[in-house]
């Protein structure tokens, strides 16, 4: 490390200070450390251990166990290339309590020269129990000159790499920028000060210290499983900078100009009454909080939150019909056809007795129907738009976008969301924001996922539903399935059966649907059967989508592509084969295919054995509960954040040191925090979050 650096000290030294100013790092290797977001000293600091190996004692051949981490030492009893399926180097150990084979399947000369019998070699890796007895594959390795040399002090950090960058290098560089850190230069601050002190966190300095290189009385168990105080420490930086940066998210769009509407308009006032049904107390509430968030003069921001059925589309149409009468254009964005379409035919249902046009587009509209919607669309004649991400294509022009609906948004990410925002941006205004979900969000993820966004709940369901039993049975009792659907055919109900399949493929789903389809023709010979799947055309789904909701269909046999959106209320036992492939939520949207009526409905998961302990615990848990937020929270705690809110927004959320789950304590504090800051000293705040996000902190930006 070249001198002259530890004697510059300015108060962002870390941040301001390349990486190839440290020893050992050129033009080279900084390309490959930039791949891990390195660029600066403080990236090093920040550049956190996921894992620890505790190579602090040296453990006896003997009290090994299979699957143990362990460091251990022993003479080298022989060594010899072995060919047997692939050719490996074996080298055996003894050191008085036992023996252990250290197998190697890339290796040199020079390397197999190192085993020389007698030699005292000291390694670390997993033992495992093979024929051979006790081994260790590709374990590190060192050859020693004397077998009292010491251990560890410290526990070892393990960092996240990439091709070309080692672990080794990784601890060098920290060891450099650590050096520092203690010596000459302190890390920047930027929480507030009097709160750390009374909460009495540790500094900065010392948890970056202890984190990077805990000592060796450092309590293992609690290092490893992240509730060590130093990480903690830091843990609650990352998630007020990710809190704090999706704060200035919303800031920056309630910045902007949207059109002001008013709270009362004839075309809605029209639509409710037309209605044969009157709307619930939740869907009223909801719709007032809608009309107050419409009337301000920057966008509204708002997710919609309610359960499989709870009428979140009507709610939808109002807030549109405020923005039609006052002669603006609504768009309303769904994530797959089958759930666009199935908005499309209820908004013309509700819209065109009212002398309104309603487009349609998606990404497998071609031609002169593509232009025709797109004209239809540019002209402002289409009052309403409808359709997939194709809503948002750069082809498409919107006349006066005041309102954009999204359906799903856990399925779009913030990007897509933002990027049909800006469609309304060409004419000086932001449209409002109107977010729905199908799928309820646990309040962990609510509160650091979707800090952006105002949320609503409709937590109450229209009158004349009935609850779903759900039954679990095995595979081999497929028979009585069977004879379930025909009894449920004969009395006049229709009846989905649900094909899943843990490939990704979508031809061997579709493979198993049509399978599924031949066989119950066979067995029910009586009974009209329709199939849908991933591979038909758009109008031939369609066509079938339709039979069914005209009860010409009585069986529609399906892969998971009818999970969200499709409403038979005829329909009154669904069948999910294979269930425990899915995930909650995946399950409790097709269940929320059926109960739509008022007759009793049944769903029927068919696993198949050996079910695991997961899988049974996701099973029992859809026995138990119909509520949308319980099956959410359970999800979130059996799959992990992760996957509950999909690889598109988790990817724009990827933590360093923080879980969602293990620290749901720190949320309430890093939302304080960030609103003080925020509101005290925003320029700090910018640093926090280029420290923490670096390049991400711009995923709100389009």
């Amino acid at each position: 490390m070249p001198e002259s650096l530890s004697l510059r000290s300015t108060p962002d030294f870390f941040a301001t200070t390349p990486v190839t100013e440290l020893k050992g790092v050129g033009a080279a290797q900084a390309e490959k450390l930039a791949k891990l977001g390195i660029h600066s000293l403080q990236d090093v600091l920040f550049h956190l251990p996921f894992r620890y190996q505790d190579r602090t004692k040296l453990v006896p051949i003997g009290a090994t166990q299979d699957g143990n981490e362990v460091l251990i030492q022993g003479r080298v009893l022989m060594a010899d290339v072995v060919i047997r399926k692939r050719r490996s180097l074996i080298c055996r150990i003894e050191d008085g309590t036992g023996q252990i084979h250290l197998r190697f399947f890339h290796f040199s000369t020079s390397q197999k020269n190192h085993f020389q019998p007698g030699a005292i070699v000291r390694c670390y890796g997993e033992v495992r129990l093979t024929g051979l007895g006790k081994e260790m594959a590709h374990p590190e390795y060192r050859i020693m000159e004397s077998a009292e040399a010491p251990v560890e002090a410290a526990l070892t950090a393990v960092y996240p790499a990439t091709e070309g960058i080692q672990q080794t290098t990784l601890r060098k560089l920290s060891d450099q920028v650590l050096k520092l850190l203690g010596k000459s230069q302190k890390v920047a601050e930027l929480l507030p000060a009097e709160v750390m002190h009374a909460a009495q966190w540790p500094s900065l300095t010392e948890a970056l210290q202890y984190v990077h290189r805990p000592p060796g009385d450092a309590p293992v168990q609690t290092l490893l499983d992240g509730s060590h105080r130093a990480q903690q420490r830091l843990a609650l930086e990352e998630l007020t900078a990710h809190h704090l940066s999706l704060l200035k998210l919303r800031q920056r769009v309630k910045e902007q100009s949207a059109v002001p509407l008013a709270a009362e308009s004839v075309l809605e006032q029209q639509l409710v009454a037309g209605l044969p049904f009157q709307p619930t107390n939740a869907q009223q509430r909801v719709h007032a909080e809608i009309c107050q968030d419409l009337m301000q003069a920057h966008p509204m921001l708002r997710l919609v939150q309610g359960d499989v059925g709870a009428g979140k589309t009507l709610v939808a149409a109002r807030a549109a019909l405020l923005a039609i009468d006052a002669g603006y254009q609504v768009a309303m964005m769904a994530p797959t056809e089958i759930l666009a379409e199935q908005h499309y035919h209820a908004f013309i249902e509700w819209f065109e007795p009212l002398g309104l046009r309603v487009a349609w587009l998606s990404g497998k509209l071609k031609g002169k129907k593509r232009n025709e919607q797109l004209g239809l669309i540019e002209s402002g004649t289409a009052h309403m738009v409808v359709g997939t991400h194709a809503l948002f294509q750069e082809e498409v022009r919107y006349r006066n976008l005041a309102l954009v609906i999204i359906d799903e948004q856990h399925r779009f990410g913030v990007h897509q969301r933002l990027a049909l925002k800006q469609k309304g941006e060409s004419s000086g205004i932001a449209p409002h924001q109107l977010i729905m979900t199908a799928t309820p969000i646990p309040r962990t993820l609510a509160m650091s996922a979707y800090a952006d966004l105002d949320t609503s709940i409709i937590d109450e369901l229209p009158p004349g539903r009935t609850p779903v039993k759900t039954v679990v049975v095995e595979s081999s009792r497929r028979h009585e399935v069977v004879d379930r659907v025909r009894h449920a055919c004969r009395e006049g109900r229709q009846v989905y059966w649900v094909c899943t399949l843990i490939e990704e493929s979508e031809v061997l789903q579709c493979q198993a649907a049509e399978e599924t389809a031949e066989q119950l023709k066979l067995f029910l010979p009586d009974v009209s059967i329709g199939l849908v799947h991933g591979r038909l055309k758009p109008a031939e789904k369609a066509d079938i989508m339709d039979q069914f909701k005209k009860g010409q269909l009585q069986v529609l046999v399906a892969t998971t592509v009818i999970e969200v959106g499709v409403n038979v209320p005829n329909a009154s036992v669904m069948i999910i084969e294979n269930p425990e492939r899915l995930g909650l939520a995946q399950l409790h949207q097709l269940r929320g295919r059926v109960g739509r009526g008022s007759t009793e409905s049944f769903c029927l998961l068919m696993y198949q054995k050996p079910l695991s302990k997961l899988g049974r615990e996701r099973l029992d848990i859809m026995r138990q509960t119909n509520d949308g937020f319980v099956i959410a929270e359970k999800d979130l705690h059996l799959r992990g954040p992760g996957e509950v809110l999909g690889t598109r927004q988790t990817g724009e959320m990827n933590f360093r040191i923080a879980d969602l789950l293990r620290d749901e304590a720190l949320l309430e504090d890093s939302k304080q925090l960030a609103e003080v800051l925020l509101e005290k000293d925003p320029v700090r705040g910018e640093r926090l979050i280029s420290r923490w996000l670096g390049n991400a902190a711009q995923y709100g930006e389009v």
